[in-house]
């Protein structure tokens, strides 16, 4: 059987634009061969198409839920997709539907216009940054399909993302203690195929455990498991784009390296099944590994810089935004967020501003100028010193007798974020925020100063992670879009 797993570049809300992007692959998919009778090949074409977790509305859709006429529009659109496909293609894409007086986070496939059958995800996370017992209720029946393909029909069960990963991503599962397994469940009615669509978003560390439970699955029942993950950027939200097809003896079929919206095709080696072994989780995982999947070979440097390039850019063309402004200080924070927004969006498109006061090291204004210049981005010096010395000058008089301490020191801080924010207001420029995690969660930075921004690119990057990230892009300079547009080495200070 052959499959594609896309993982679609949602727009949350953007439902006639999600829409049109699912259609033009699905034109794709049938400009590759034209169906012809008697299960024979179809060339290239694909027998199933499947899209990401709530592809339709983008997620989290959360409140848009709830406005009148949001669900109906959803339906019709994944109507429009489903009825697009070539003759002969089946399709599963996700689309939140009604059920009974709530709504289900569900999948429907499509083949020939004709809609084949609907699943409701059945296990729903409520933790860390999920929330779906607010908005959805739970399915509870196992859905098969049968997709035609040139060897047969294949019996494909249908899941989604928490139906296969049962709180194991945070640890524990009591609160689904009682529930049945879903992938069980498929297994028990015929699934021969397991397909699982998904909105998982990024975490260090989380593909490889993701690896690991799609292998297991696979193994203990003997079948294929395919996994396709949402990509882009959602605000804090970021989404890696992974898909994987894993063998009935957790062997990789293939895998993509993420962070990328073109369709992973699989040939799917339905006749190949394995005998399944109950208990694996107990036994482990001997066959298959982790070796063909490009994306688990990256280490964990770049798949972070990857995935902050990625939140970036989509923030940026997703809110209207064309170019950034940013302060440089000529420290790593500034350094780092600026090699990130211009592999994002273009280093002619990234305003470095340097805002020196009397308290500036020329070695710091001589870095931040460097900085700019290996990266090619447009650079300028303001001084605050003027303003800096007439706010001192309008408080002389309630400060009079007072010692100088932390008092004066903000009010830099809070000029240089002033004058950014002027910036962006009378260009359009979004401005960054260079603070990263570990001065936030000290409370080493200042509020309507440093903390001044619309998007904090490092703000869940630890100090140690971003001196770890300026190493590699040192040593990988020239590799993707790693220090584009520079003319020495990587960025300074690392």
């Amino acid at each position: 059987m052959k499959v594609w797993l896309v993982p679609l570049n949602t727009t949350i809300g953007d439902i006639q634009g999600n829409a049109g992007r699912m259609r033009r692959v699905l034109s794709e998919a049938a400009a590759l061969g034209n169906t012809v009778g008697g299960g024979e090949s179809r060339g290239g074409a694909p027998d199933l198409v499947i899209f990401p977790e709530l592809a339709i509305t983008g997620y989290p859709p959360k409140d848009l839920l709830l406005q009148e006429g949001f669900l109906d529009a959803a339906e019709r659109a994944a109507a429009e997709v489903g009825e697009s496909c070539g003759a002969g293609v089946t399709v599963v894409l996700g689309v939140p539907l009604r059920r009974g007086e709530g709504i289900a986070n569900s999948l429907v496939a499509y083949r020939d216009g004709v809609r084949l059958a609907r699943y409701d995800k059945r296990l729903l996370p409520t933790y860390d940054v999920f929330d779906e017992d607010r908005y959805f209720v739970a399915g509870d029946e196992a859905v098969v399909i049968d997709v035609p393909s040139a060897g047969g029909a294949v019996r494909v069960g249908l899941s989604i993302c928490e139906d296969l990963w049962r709180g194991e991503d945070v640890g524990f599962s009591a609160r689904y203690e009682g529930r049945e397994d879903p992938v069980r469940a498929l297994v028990r009615a015929g699934a021969r195929v397991i397909v699982n669509p998904s909105a998982s978003p990024f975490v260090l560390g989380k593909g490889r455990r993701h690896h690991d439970l799609l292998a297991m699955h696979a193994v203990r029942h003997g079948v294929p498991v395919l996994a396709v993950n949402q990509l882009g950027g959602n605000d804090e939200l970021v989404f890696d784009g992974h898909a994987v097809a894993i063998g009935p003896r957790g062997e990789v079929i293939a895998a993509n390296a993420g962070f990328d919206d073109a369709p992973l095709p699989v040939d799917v080696p339905c006749g190949e099944l394995g005998e399944g072994i109950e208990g694996s989780r107990d036994r482990g995982i001997e066959a298959g590994g982790m070796g063909d999947d490009p994306y688990l070979a990256a280490c964990d440097e770049e798949l972070l810089y990857r995935v902050l390039v990625l939140g970036v850019r989509d923030y940026m063309r997703k809110t209207g935004f064309k170019t950034a402004v940013l302060g440089l200080s000529g420290g790593i924070d500034s350094a780092v967020t600026a090699v990130i927004a211009a592999a994002a969006v273009g280093a002619a498109n990234v305003h470095g501003i340097a805002l020196p006061s009397r308290y500036s090291s020329p070695g710091s204004l001589a870095d931040a100028a460097e900085l700019a210049r290996r990266v090619g981005m447009p650079h300028r010096v303001i001084p605050i010193e003027p303003g800096y010395a007439a706010l001192l000058g309008s408080l002389a008089g309630p400060f009079a007798g007072t010692a100088a301490d932390v008092t004066e020191e903000n009010l830099q801080s809070r000029l240089r974020g002033t004058i950014l924010m002027a910036l962006s207001n009378k260009f359009g420029h979004l401005l960054l925020t260079t603070g990263n995690k570990s001065e936030l969660a000290v409370g080493y930075c200042t509020l309507y100063g440093d903390m001044n921004g619309g998007l904090a690119v490092l703000s869940d990057v630890t100090k140690q992670w971003v001196y770890r990230l300026a190493r590699w892009m040192n040593e990988n300079v020239g590799k993707g879009s790693v220090g584009k547009g520079s003319r020495d080495r990587g960025i300074e200070g690392s």
